[in-house]
């Protein structure tokens, strides 16, 4: 017997079992009403007494809404290219480095082609249309690196789109094609979508275009690890190709785009999260107006307040943003905030967890004054910060770009001093954090996180220090690092 026919025979037997399960129950009930006619006589007495009408249940019909918008969801398509590379280690960036034949291939092909080529690169995803003079709204991740964007219409009309412009901070990018009266959704004009109500996506899962699917919003002001959004989560069906799309409320209303899900598997897996359409309109207008976009930033590292923290800090409940590092001369440090700090409100928001403070402040505009509540020495202390810009720190980039141009040899690292907290809580006495890993140090294994301990055996607790032995190295340098419990030395190479 194959195996589907086990499935279907021990399903026919459960559900034999359930109406032999009903009929025993049958049978004591007649059997209890002929040994006691009594209670017979009682019964529709008894039944009118209780008996209310049950209230009129409709599931939501979104034919309608399909019917109105469907026209002014896209597919997307888009081609580009990328450069491979690969890691003696694990092959990294390399698309085929789980093919079994990998390492035999790999061994003997020409040594020209060992890394570095661009392969050319496809991809597909959502959009919505949302004025009739071609504007449209999807991720930037949809079209991130892309050369050339295509757009196609449910008419089957298609079309070449320019990037007006892409925000990866809030993965909004805005797509402009040249048609005129074109086919528009209606967006949310208020915030008030609640959790527990009905909402639906339309997209293009897997390429399958025009694909409806539903769901109820599971939680809203959701933040994720690498995300300055506050996701509406939902448990609506959202597939690779569903990117970009719209997420409608009951109304026909856009009220999020479909941006990321979680999985372990790479398919849907109940949670899928969209990015607020007053966020996304936001970013839109930016791009449209001056054709970039700019995001606030307060200038602080800052880490989850637990119960141990908060029994240490003498706090109720453990919550708010811990502060692990001021930036100096950032508006934090200009407002007097320090490290130890725990912000608990901004602008009277409440932030229960750590990730509520980038996603408010992200929201913010450069130049905003703002109003920050402080846990600080078991008091809460009130004190006001103006915003910056977050540009700022691709201005830095570009400068390192600019050292690496005229030759100079650049770690790709982003380092800072260890705070006292932290060194009481891992036990380390000097090193430097590594906040960001950047060219050879990335492409070596070293990530955020990570403690440099010494840099080809000299002991470092300073930028200066890191400095002065990379410039005296030769071509690569042994970096002893402290992840978790353990201590590695990684080789990078700089020239």
């Amino acid at each position: 017997m194959s195996q589907s026919t086990l499935k279907r025979a021990a399903l026919a037997v459960a559900v034999l079992g359930v109406i032999g399960v009903g009929g025993a129950v049958a049978v004591q009930q007649g059997n209890a009403v002929a040994a006691a006619p009594t209670v017979v006589q009682a019964a529709p007495a008894a039944a009118a007494a209780v008996a209310v009408p049950a209230p009129n249940i409709t599931l939501p019909d979104f034919s309608v809404i399909v019917d109105h918008n469907g026209p002014a969801v896209v597919n997307i398509s888009v081609t580009g290219s990328t450069r491979t590379s690969y890691n003696e280690q694990a092959g990294r960036g390399d698309p085929f480095a789980d093919d079994p034949f990998f390492e035999f291939f790999r061994r003997f092909q020409m040594p020209q082609q060992r890394g570095g080529q661009r392969v050319p690169t496809h991809g597909m995803g959502s959009g919505f249309i949302v004025s009739q003079d071609g504007v449209i709204l999807t991720n930037a991740h949809v079209v991130r690196d892309a050369t050339e964007v295509t757009v196609k219409l449910t008419d089957r009309r298609e079309f070449r789109a320019k990037v007006l412009g892409s925000d990866p901070k809030s993965d909004v990018a805005v797509l402009k094609i040249d048609a005129k009266n074109l086919p528009v959704v209606p967006l949310a004009k208020s915030n008030d979508l609640k959790v527990g109500q009905w909402v639906l996506a339309i997209g293009s899962p897997f390429g399958l275009e025009n694909t409806v699917t539903a769901g109820v919003v599971s939680a809203k002001g959701r933040s994720l690890p690498d995300g300055n959004v506050p996701f509406i989560q939902t448990d609506v069906a959202v597939n690779p190709g569903n990117s970009g799309g719209p997420l409608f409320n009951t109304r026909g209303e856009v009220v999020g785009i479909n941006s990321q899900i979680y999985s372990q598997t790479g398919g849907y897996q109940g949670l899928s999260f969209a990015i607020p359409i007053d966020v996304a309109n936001k970013i839109k207008d930016q791009i449209i107006t001056t054709g970039k976009v700019t995001h606030a930033k307060l200038g602080v590292t800052v880490q989850e307040v637990n119960q141990g923290f908060a029994d240490s800090f003498n706090l109720a409940t453990p919550e708010g943003a811990l502060i692990s590092n001021v930036e100096k001369g950032g508006p934090a440090d200009k407002a007097g905030l320090k490290a130890g700090d725990v912000i608990r409100t901004l602008n009277g928001q409440k932030i229960v967890s750590s990730g509520d403070l980038p996603v408010m402040v992200s929201m913010a505009t450069p130049g905003e004054k703002v109003t920050l509540e402080v846990w600080r020495q078991g008091k809460l202390e009130s004190l006001k910060a103006t915003l910056g810009n977050a540009n700022d720190k691709a201005q830095l980039a570009d400068h390192e770009r600019d050292e690496q141009a005229t030759g100079k040899v650049r770690l790709g690292l982003s380092l800072r001093p260890l705070e006292n907290i932290e060194k009481r809580q891992s036990g380390i006495s000097s090193g430097l954090v590594i906040e960001d890993a950047r060219g050879a140090a990335a492409a070596a294994g070293v990530q955020p996180g990570d403690v440099l301990l010494s840099v080809n055996g000299r002991p470092v607790q300073s930028v200066e220090q890191v400095r002065e032995v990379v410039d005296k190295s030769g071509k690569s340098v042994a970096l002893l690092i402290q992840r978790g419990d353990d201590r590695i030395f990684i080789p990078v190479r700089l020239g």
